[in-house]
């Protein structure tokens, strides 16, 4: 209604000079994101349709896409409405799925299997290759270098604190080094929850706060690490530990099947044309999250986005479903859910994309022959890079002088036959887990050094042989179990028996797996 006082023709200016400035910041990126349809209908008083999809998600650069406002305004020129929600609580996320309220949310691969919304996986979207990682405070505790220095942290009196912004990819970051490693123990610290990495990064810098470790996403990462902080493990070093996923409802896929279908096939194509160029998507990011070029260009390289074609193979050949499993496993052992999912399988579809696949294979199939790096990377492949022969003494030089990462916690046993390096059986069920473990790390950027140790009982230089020889089977069998990457014995005899206890106590016969980072 006009306001008293004021003609019709004035009103209905001052209207149209408001929705000239509602356009401009609307260009201008000013205007929170939003569907550009969905602007135009709250303008004239309709509000959200009900043909419109409802997806929930946050403010994740990796999203950014479906926040777009050129590829909304794709999307509403193919009759699709896309309303963008941010819902920041993934427990709530998934509550609206269940009721109905929502059509499609975006979460990581670790909160779907823990809340279980109901509906399937249509779309992977992205995994972190870089973007998130576990920071030490080496400015403050110049010892701390590793994660095996946390226990010695703690054995001084000091009580870690650990911050990071909860119910996010940090959070589950930190629970699969909690699993993993035997020096990273939640249980010892104290934990201090934040809502954003900003606040993390904010907090590892104060010096009134007593901050071990934080764990952050970038661009706080690459700053932590110009200023002296101790990168200790990132998600490039994991690159399949977080992984984003499009989830539709029961419902929907039942009752928007089309739409859904049309909205895949927009977004995969979206991809693929900055596949070749990402300069569009990096100022997308930019402008989506406020960052400078510098700021959008390392939230990018730390994200890898999935083509139409990967994330169809990885539905197909199964890569998906152990992922689910190997996800609630971790989850599990965290006490997160009481046991990983039964039926993996169902968990996801990939028949939304298969329009988004043809139109992929089309494209590959007319560039190829020209542009085979192109073609490589619209699959989803690797580009090939010519390989020099290695030199075995330089790379067991190379692993002996890396710095250390921590030791894998080792659950089970790994023993031998008394006076010998023959592995007992049980020590093999333990070390073919150790083996699917170790491969879950970067062989490019993560190697492996296993150590053997010995009681002091006999002569040294015996013990010394001895314990090569066990940390050398140990290698072998590793290696012959689907270990690929660099890989070393080392034998310390009983140069390094445990603390507060004999030196002859048949404990300090023990085997260390101890991941060590590569230079890049």
């Amino acid at each position: 209604m006009a306001q008293k006082g004021f003609p019709p023709i004035v009103y209905i200016l001052l209207m149209l000079a408001l929705a000239g400035v509602t356009h401009w910041l609307w260009k201008s990126g000013r205007l929170a994101s939003g569907p550009i349809a969905g602007l135009e209908r709250l303008r004239s008083g309709e509000g959200r349709h009900s043909e419109d999809l409802v997806l929930l998600g946050d403010t994740f650069s990796g999203y950014s896409t479906f926040r777009d406002r050129d590829f909304q305004a794709r999307l509403a020129d193919a009759g699709i409405g896309l309303v963008y929600e941010d819902v920041f609580d993934q427990g709530e996320r998934a509550a609206q799925i269940d009721r109905g309220d929502a059509d499609l949310l975006v979460t990581t691969l670790d909160r779907f299997v823990q809340h279980r919304p109901q509906g399937q996986i249509i779309a992977l979207i992205d995994r972190t290759i870089g973007a998130d990682a576990v920071v030490l405070n080496t400015p403050k505790y110049p010892q701390l270098k590793s994660l095996n220095d946390l226990k010695a942290l703690s054995a001084s009196g000091v009580t870690p604190t650990i911050t990071y912004a909860e119910d996010t990819p940090s959070e589950y970051l930190a629970r699969v080094l909690n699993v993993q490693f035997e020096g990273f123990d939640l249980g010892r610290f104290q934990v201090l929850g934040v809502a954003e990495a900003s606040d993390a990064w904010a907090l590892l810098q104060d010096p009134n706060q007593a901050i071990a470790v934080a764990v952050l996403w970038e661009p706080f990462v690459t700053q932590a690490q110009r200023q002296g902080y101790t990168v200790v493990l990132s998600s490039n070093d994991t690159p399949n530990t977080i992984i984003d996923v499009l989830v539709a409802s029961d419902r929907a896929v039942v009752d928007r099947s089309e739409a859904i279908a049309k909205l895949l096939t927009a977004y995969y194509r979206h991809i693929d044309s900055n596949t070749q160029n990402n300069a569009r998507l990096k100022t997308q990011i930019q402008t989506d999250a406020g960052l400078s070029p510098e700021e959008a260009e390392l939230v990018l390289s730390g994200i890898d986005f999935f083509t139409s074609i990967e994330a169809d193979q990885w539905m197909q050949d199964g890569t998906l479903t152990q992922r689910l499993r190997a996800t609630g496993a971790i989850l599990t052992l965290a006490g997160e859910i009481p046991a990983p999912p039964t039926d993996p399988d169902t968990l996801y579809s990939p028949r939304f994309i298969r329009e988004a696949v043809s139109n992929t294979e089309t494209l590959i199939g007319l560039i190829e022959a020209d542009n085979p790096k192109l073609a490589a990377a619209l699959r989803g492949q690797p580009i090939a890079t010519e390989t020099t022969p290695t030199n075995p003494v330089a790379v067991q030089r190379e692993i002996a002088t890396a710095t250390p990462i921590g030791n894998l916690n080792v659950r089970g046993d790994v023993q031998f036959t008394i006076g010998s390096a023959q592995l007992t059986p049980a020590s093999l069920t333990t070390l073919d887990q150790l083996a699917t473990e170790i491969g879950e790390f970067n062989a490019e950027t993560v190697a492996v050094r296993v150590i053997g140790h010995t009681s002091q009982t006999g002569p040294a230089q015996l013990n010394q042989t001895l314990s090569q020889q066990r940390a050398q089977a140990v290698v072998t069998y590793l290696q012959s179990h689907g270990v690929t990457g660099k890989i070393m014995a080392e034998g310390k005899g009983y140069s390094e028996t445990l603390p507060n206890i004999s030196p002859a106590d048949v404990r300090n016969q023990r085997t260390e797996i101890r991941l060590v980072r590569l230079t890049p």
